[in-house]
């Protein structure tokens, strides 16, 4: 869980966690986050020999969607109850979208990253909050924004992915991953818009329960038919349990606490150096190895994430879900 991670700074009311984490410099919290997502990811990455993308992606979503509904149960059946009873179906279509597009933008990290290095996948996807912070600004140095954001996934085109020349590879395992990258950046985009409707629309954490909670039910048909009897193994909950908490639990609390203390645009800042935390990531656990010309695009990437983010309003600097 972008990937993702499920809150952005629209939403309003935030719990206020444990009293330990306000002694935590943001900075450091944002800095644990970060690294706990992609963590998260590479563990995934590791299993992906044992349960297929979709089935961890699954596993994945449905660990959140407990924790967080452990905490918001009650008040997200108040919700439901009180759209069910008013016949608000705008925002039961809200959410409900909200929660479809964060299962797809889960589903489709996750496949790409089964299929193409870490860091690779995550700076194309990175595309999504940028386009969003972008025409969120509507400034003329956003053009130099998109342009060097152009520039480095130019580069790795010329570079290359898996080595290959993104102009040579054909239907294997490149090109989708590739395409499943570009599908979960148009997902992040559309994911930071409805997150932020929904946060107009629903007090503290209830719709965030709710969405998660379709986003699971989403995912689940995918996971089982692909993974089959293999998401029962123990050693399988247990671990995509693990990687729940790493990419979802702890971002989401740490976040949090993070963004009651900084500003949004240094908060989109921050983030934007998640693509180099992806690669090294991938290089750790993963052994993925990056060339010069594509750690240089990762760069690219990052200068313009951030550099648009100093512009954007709040739902523009949108945490990855």
């Amino acid at each position: 869980m972008p990937s993702h991670r499920p809150l952005t700074p629209a939403w309003g009311e935030a719990p206020r966690g444990p009293g330990a984490l306000r002694f935590v410099p943001p900075p450091v919290l944002l800095g644990i986050g970060m690294v706990s997502v992609q963590i998260g990811a590479g563990l995934a990455g590791k299993l992906f020999g044992e349960v297929t993308a979709a089935g961890m992606t699954g596993l994945r979503i449905w660990a959140a969607a407990l924790v967080l509904a452990g905490f918001g149960a009650r008040a997200a059946w108040r919700t439901i109850r009180s759209v069910v009873a008013s016949r608000s179906w705008r925002d039961a279509a809200v959410v409900t979208g909200f929660g479809l597009t964060l299962g797809v933008m889960n589903f489709a990290i996750y496949q790409s990253f089964a299929r193409i290095p870490l860091g690779i996948a995550v700076t194309i996807e990175f595309l999504g909050p940028l386009a969003v912070a972008v025409g969120s600004s509507g400034k003329l140095i956003d053009l130099l924004w998109v342009g060097l954001a152009g520039g480095g996934v130019a580069l790795l085109g010329v570079s290359g992915v898996s080595g290959v020349s993104l102009a040579r590879l054909g239907a294997g395992g490149s090109l989708p991953g590739v395409l499943f990258a570009l599908l979960a950046a148009a997902a992040w985009a559309c994911y930071i818009l409805l997150s932020a409707a929904t946060g107009r629309r629903f007090r503290g954490s209830s719709g965030l329960v709710i969405a998660m909670v379709v986003a699971a039910l989403a995912i689940t048909p995918a996971a089982v038919l692909s993974a089959g009897g293999a998401l029962l193994r123990p050693a399988v909950l247990a671990a995509g349990a693990g990687i729940g908490l790493l990419s979802s639990v702890i971002p989401y609390r740490f976040e949090l606490e993070a963004l009651r203390r900084f500003p949004a645009r240094v908060f989109g800042i921050f983030m934007s150096l998640e693509p180099a935390i992806a690669a090294l990531a991938g290089l750790v656990l993963l052994g993925q190895a990056l060339s010069g010309a594509q750690w240089l695009a990762i760069c690219c990437v990052i200068a313009a994430s951030a550099g648009a983010a100093r512009g954007a309003g709040p739902p523009a600097t949108a945490p990855q879900a």
